[in-house]
């Protein structure tokens, strides 16, 4: 069967899609109850749950995982001896950070050159309407060939791990033949992408302690050791003078030998201001996707505004180490902690807390789901083959699943491309990319079931 009728299904089906990703939006559903009511996260898994009842999925529940959030899991049977496939996408989204930089409402979709801008449009409440466009084209042209598992997490952009922990106290629910994830991206729009690596992350605050409390600078600055002058000094030994990230014990010099990602490319992508120079050394996909990479997310300081002129007497920091394929994330943790705790100056106290961990991941690209992926985007994306990328991000549950379900197939797709920005003020998602990988899902689904059968 060919590929048109599917194309057109989809097609038709974006005006329901751009409804439903809008009223997905609308809700607040940052994982966080110290930020947003958790009352937004419970609506939105209701969302998901009522969506999926619609279409004819079974066993619809709303699971209450260990770190307090609900993932949603529903099965839709498949033709007798056909394979099981899991789809994955998370509802919950980062908070929209400062929301006068937005130039429309985070929460409220909304149109703009060609994109549709909005909280989790692309990260990832968009991939979950991807699986929705593709199941209900299967279902209009000849049914789904396959079994069908969704499951959409609530706490993935929080690193707390609920899903990860309920999928090893229930091994038997997530148990699929292939797992498509759908939270990463194409390279660039219009390019088709599988991630086959992920960095694994390791979070830690650290505090360190000088004095009983803050002094006055003109009386004591000068001899009193101030904690926050200690923070600088620590965070600093964490790069060398290029930037690249140096942590004692921690090896930093792999090489990525698959798609390249251009520097003038990455600077576009990264908006780096002109005259500002990259940081690290190799190529640009060597620094992002095969080596680790250490960032201060959080500080805890005066701000500028009513600053008084005082030596601090503590200072704490949020930092963040990126983790590439090849190296263990507990091992990374330790090696952090270590050089924290020894390279703190002047004996400031020191007091190490990890607050989140997951490992890397590395994808078996030579297997068949694959190439039944290839062959459906080289169809959704006319005359373009499927590439093979990294990605500097971390996606936990991926690890887990690998471990409970060692013969699964596990691919990475998604509407994460550059222009997204993801993370950031402004999140976007290509409708075309919306589209085409709807269009690839479904076609993929098609190819793998034949692949079983023959």
């Amino acid at each position: 069967m060919t590929a048109r009728p599917i194309s057109e299904t989809v097609a038709s089906l974006m005006p329901r899609a751009k409804t439903e990703l809008s009223e997905l939006v609308a809700f607040q559903s940052v994982a966080d109850p110290a930020q947003f009511p958790k009352s937004e996260c419970e609506a939105a898994a209701g969302w998901v749950a009522d969506a999926l009842t619609a279409e004819g999925f079974q066993d619809v529940a709303l699971l209450d995982t260990p770190d307090g959030t609900r993932s949603v899991y529903g099965y839709l049977p498949g033709p007798a001896g056909a394979p099981t496939v899991l789809l994955y996408a998370h509802y919950d989204v980062q908070p929209p950070l400062d929301e006068s930089a937005w130039l429309s409402p985070p929460f409220e979709l909304t149109e703009r050159d060609g994109r549709w801008f909005g909280r989790g449009t692309a990260d990832c409440k968009g991939g979950l309407i991807m699986h929705l466009l593709a199941l209900r084209a299967l279902k209009a042209n000849g049914g789904v060939p396959v079994g069908v598992k969704v499951v959409a997490e609530g706490s993935e952009e929080q690193g707390t791990g609920g899903l990860e922990r309920y999928a090893e106290e229930h091994p038997e629910l997530l148990v699929a033949d292939a797992i498509v994830i759908g939270d990463a991206g194409n390279f660039r729009v219009g390019l088709p992408t599988v991630t086959a690596t992920l960095r694994g992350m390791t979070m830690l605050r650290v505090t360190l302690d000088t004095l009983e409390g803050n002094l006055h600078s003109g009386q004591f600055g000068g001899a009193a050791p101030d904690a926050l002058a200690a923070m600088i000094q620590l965070l600093a030994s964490l790069r060398a003078e290029d930037g690249t990230t140096t942590v004692d014990g921690l090896a930093g010099g792999a090489s990525w030998d698959g798609l390249q990602y251009p520097e003038e490319d990455f600077r576009k992508d990264a908006k780096v201001l002109d005259g500002v120079e990259l940081i690290g050394t190799g190529t640009v996909a060597d620094r992002i996707w095969a080596r680790p990479a250490v960032t201060v997310i959080g500080i805890d300081c005066p701000p500028v505004v009513g600053a008084t002129p005082s030596v601090q007497a503590s200072a704490r920091a949020q930092i963040s180490l990126r983790v590439p394929p090849g190296h263990d994330a507990d091992e990374a943790t330790k090696l952090l902690t270590a050089h924290l705790e020894s390279r703190a100056p002047w004996g400031a106290r020191v007091a190490v807390e990890q607050v989140g961990q997951g490992q890397p991941f590395r994808a078996d690209v030579t297997s068949p789901a694959y190439t039944a992926m290839a062959a459906a985007m080289r169809i959704a994306f006319p005359g373009e083959e499927m590439q093979t990328a990294g990605m500097g991000g971390s996606i936990p549950l991926c690890n887990t699943l690998a471990e409970l379900y060692p013969e699964s197939e596990i691919l990475l797709i998604g509407l994460s491309e550059p222009e997204a920005q993801i993370h950031a003020v402004n999140e976007s998602v290509s409708p075309e990319e919306l589209e085409r990988l709807a269009v690839t899902e479904a076609l993929f689904l098609r190819n793998y079931a034949a692949s079983r059968q023959g």
